[in-house]
């Protein structure tokens, strides 16, 4: 007979930073009493951190910090070329996976805020892709973050939003949904028009954002939603 077991494991995670500090100049990419605003960015599938988040160049600055974790699992993307990526989780043994990335999100929350708090803290949280489901499940399973404003970027949530997010916890929480209008995942979609209604079902404030462009996160569009929230 076959039996299953489960153990915990200590393992090493990693998360990169831009911005902010200004105060505090040997100690980039930190917190510091000038800082106003923190955007946790969520990579998409196959993606690493440290290159996802050269595309907040245009959101970082002396006030504002990004913090981009890295998903816990790792895979070739090309077999030839070696080149490797991450990812939050597949479809197998869900469940824990969910609740082994909610408690690396909080620890890595808690090693960015070291001393400080996030109180007084503007607190955006952004996924793209795979990693705007994972950062709704951080967001309705987490006691320690909370946001100012959410932004799924191009993700694909087959069962609706409500299948992952609590309505509750966004009741009074702005929240977008970015994503182009090339596509390539969302327009193979049997209908496009029908699945964001269904968004909008499960998140009456939901605004959506569409853009000239294919599956990225296109830093002309960051500039636009810094610039009207």
């Amino acid at each position: 007979m076959i039996t299953e077991h489960r153990v915990t494991v200590q393992r090493t995670a990693r998360y990169y930073t831009l911005g902010a500090s200004a105060e505090t100049s040997d100690r980039p990419g930190t917190l510091s009493k000038q800082t106003r605003r923190i955007w946790f960015v969520l990579h998409g599938y196959g993606q690493l951190a440290q290159y996802f988040i050269r595309r907040f160049d245009v959101v970082a600055n002396n006030e504002t910090l990004i913090v981009a974790p890295e998903g816990l699992s790792r895979l070739y993307t090309d077999q030839q070329s070696g080149k490797v990526g991450a990812s939050w989780l597949t479809r197998e043994d869900r469940d824990n996976e969910v609740i082994d990335y909610v408690a690396y999100l909080d620890q890595v929350l808690a090693s960015v805020l070291g001393e400080h708090s996030l109180d007084g803290l503007e607190v955006t949280l952004m996924g793209f892709s795979q990693g705007a489901s994972t950062v709704c499940r951080w967001l309705d399973n987490s006691r320690q973050i909370r946001a100012d404003r959410l932004i799924l970027w191009a993700g694909y949530f087959p069962n609706g939003l409500s299948d992952i997010l609590s309505p509750k916890t966004i009741i009074d929480l702005p929240v977008a949904y970015v994503y182009g209008d090339q596509d390539e995942y969302i327009s193979q979609l049997s209908d496009i028009g029908q699945y964001l209604n269904r968004l909008k079902t499960d998140v009456p404030q939901l605004e959506l954002i569409p853009f000239h462009g294919r599956h990225v996160v296109n830093r002309d569009v960051l500039k636009t939603l810094v610039d009207r929230h």
